[in-house]
């Protein structure tokens, strides 16, 4: 089966101030994000990637290329509409601060499965268009590439919090229990019995492993496993 790499856009000058940006156009990674993209591109460096797929919104474009100029080999490229941000429609371009006195907000930290944003999409709608997409994705890459490939979708928090959750077999409910930060790394295997998550929420740690191990065979190993030569560098959030 091939690997995912889920990579969140670097901060940007929405992040930085508070706002939900959503789709507005010319949102751009800061300062901040440039450096945390950077530190990213040299992490997957090592690992020669068989595509780079990203959402069409600058920012994620901006990471994608970064990741991109790292690489030694070339990488197929795209641009996926299906792992856009989610539409928040009149929340869009709103401080974080002033949604948080809306009726809507307990719900979408509580029971997002029930969210629609008004003149938005539903949060269902979200997940199940970016996860039809990444899994789709990642069996055209298999096909093409074998089994040992590793890719990249360049994505945004919340959608990636929900592919994760789709993973993890959580309902969408819980996926607010999940932390995405901007650059992260985060790991998944689509296997024949089930996903499998192999680490969330990275920011730092050397993935040259990915390009090393063999493919695994997609059942799992009974006690854990051996992992890796070095298992610490696979470490989950803030790690």
């Amino acid at each position: 089966m091939a690997t995912v790499l889920l990579v969140r856009h670097g901060r940007t000058t929405a992040n930085a101030t508070g706002v939900l940006a959503g789709r507005t156009a010319g949102v751009a990674l800061d300062a901040v994000g440039r450096r945390q993209v950077a530190r990213t591109a040299e992490r997957i460096a090592a690992v020669p990637l068989a595509a780079v797929v990203s959402s069409p919104l600058e920012r994620c474009r901006q990471t994608s290329r970064a990741l991109l100029d790292r690489q030694t080999g070339t990488p197929e490229t795209r641009i996926e509409r299906a792992i856009t941000e989610c539409d928040y429609g009149d929340w869009q371009g709103r401080t974080l601060a002033d949604l948080a006195k809306e009726p809507l907000w307990p719900t979408v930290q509580a029971n997002p499965s029930a969210v629609v944003f008004p003149g938005g999409e539903s949060m269902q709608g979200m997940q199940s268009r970016a996860v039809a997409a990444v899994r789709r994705i990642d069996a055209e890459v298999e096909a093409a590439h074998g089994p040992a490939a590793v890719w990249v979708a360049v994505s945004h928090g919340d959608v990636i919090k929900s592919v994760l959750a789709d993973a993890l077999g959580m309902h969408l409910d819980l996926f607010q229990r999940i932390a995405v930060g901007p650059a992260s790394v985060s790991i998944v295997r689509y296997g024949e019995h089930r996903p499998e998550v192999v680490a969330s929420n990275t920011e730092s740690g050397d993935l040259a492993w990915l390009a090393a191990v063999p493919a695994p065979s997609g059942d799992a190993a009974v006690g854990g496993g051996a992992g890796h030569d070095d298992a610490t560098e696979t470490g989950t959030a803030g790690a």
